[in-house]
């Protein structure tokens, strides 16, 4: 089966891509979560279109992703959250938490498309999150959470 990916989907493109996949994947998993659209040949101008904006948010060159993921890795980002006795927090910290911290603690601006949280943080302390900056390129973010 031929889709287009509307969105990012790990280990197969990113947005605007032609790929080539079982019929099953596509139709039960990629489809009904709007991950992809069905291929036709008047796809070709939504192609583009994905292309061109996905062209505006993403980092240009690998020297750029390489400045940015130093300035990341050189962060440390706190974050105030709601927590209760023993230090489990009410609901868990999203990668748009966490873009909206490093922005505020004076790192660049994320798309927190790109931000990966491993397991949920759920707990106060020290974790850790990864950001894809380029893909070559990845950039861990240390965060502090504490109760607020």
């Amino acid at each position: 089966m031929k889709l287009i990916l509307t969105h990012e989907v790990n280990g197969l493109g990113a947005p605007g891509d032609v790929v080539e996949v079982k019929d099953g994947y596509g139709r039960n998993y990629l489809m009904p979560r709007g991950l992809a659209i069905r291929w036709t040949r008047g796809g070709q101008k939504q192609i583009d279109l994905i292309r061109r904006a996905r062209s505006v948010r993403e980092v240009r060159t690998l020297e750029e992703a390489q400045q940015i993921a130093g300035q990341v890795n050189a962060l440390t980002v706190r974050l105030k959250q709601r927590a209760g006795e023993g230090g489990r927090l009410f609901g868990s910290v999203t990668p748009s938490d966490i873009a909206e911290a490093v922005k505020a603690t004076g790192g660049p601006d994320l798309d927190k498309r790109r931000i990966e949280i491993k397991n949920p943080i759920k707990t106060v302390g020290n974790h850790k999150a990864q950001v894809r900056l380029h893909p070559e390129v990845s950039a861990t973010i240390k965060l502090d959470i504490v109760g607020a």
